[in-house]
């Protein structure tokens, strides 16, 4: 489904969020409190337009930090640079990312399954899931990975649709991501697969905020947090890796 969307990906997402979906991920990567040096996984990171809005980030702070360090006499050392993944189960939304990504970025594109991610124990200090936690067969098994591959102090950033808690934008949202954009998405697309269809049935179907936030705490995270945007209908939440305690 997600490969026969793939090329028009992009451009839905621009329309259809009226130009908002990458304001959203600017926000994630500001409360993910990403540092230069640390390591990012980017689950679930479709054509790579989070992924590389870390990458842009990092970049940018690394280069400050560089500045710094040469106007203080410190020569023009920077902080040590980390790994920065995105990870997606579809080749061909992979295929589109490439192209997209900068070059000299460092990006690594990996094809892999969140349920079950090809690293380490702590290997990252964020990890990170943009509108995909509910396209997730067993999200619960998924944030379970996350917990596992985030070292102490690590930060878990979702991005996901909601159902808005205000009833005149609740009435609006549903309208609009149940008669509007199946049609226009499709049209748009030239899907035949059924993409624009399922996927607004999947935000109603998906857990509400209350229990996602639950099934994380549940998994091992603590001080979960999340956010309403745009009025509610994208919600971003963040949660830590406890950081372990020494004894008296």
């Amino acid at each position: 489904m997600f490969a026969a969307i793939a090329r028009s990906y992009d451009l839905n997402n621009r329309v259809h969020s009226l130009w908002r979906d990458q304001a959203w991920r600017r926000f994630a990567v500001k409360v993910s409190e990403v540092r230069p040096g640390e390591s990012v996984l980017d689950c679930a990171c479709g054509t790579g337009d989070l992924t590389i809005a870390f990458g842009r980030k990092l970049r940018q702070d690394a280069g400050s930090a560089r500045g710094s360090a040469a106007a203080a006499g410190g020569g023009p050392m920077g902080a040590q640079r980390g790994r920065l993944v995105g990870l997606d189960y579809t080749s061909e939304m992979l295929d589109i990312a490439r192209v997209k990504g900068p070059a000299g970025a460092g990006i690594e594109w990996m094809q892999g399954d969140a349920q079950a991610l090809p690293f380490a124990d702590a290997s990252f200090d964020v990890v990170s899931i943009a509108f995909g936690i509910r396209n997730v067969q067993e999200p619960a098994r998924a944030i379970g990975e996350f917990r596992r591959v985030l070292r102490p102090g690590g930060r878990l950033v979702v991005l996901e649709f909601a159902e808005p808690r205000l009833a005149p934008v609740r009435w609006f949202n549903d309208v609009y991501c149940r008669r509007v954009m199946p049609r226009t998405a499709t049209w748009i697309s030239g899907d035949k697969s059924g993409a624009y269809r399922y996927l607004p049935k999947s935000v109603s179907t998906f857990v509400a905020p209350e229990s996602l936030k639950k099934m994380m705490e549940e998994a091992g995270f603590a001080a979960v947090r999340d956010w309403a945007l745009s009025l509610g209908i994208c919600r971003c939440y963040r949660a830590y890796v406890p950081t372990a305690r020494r004894g008296g």
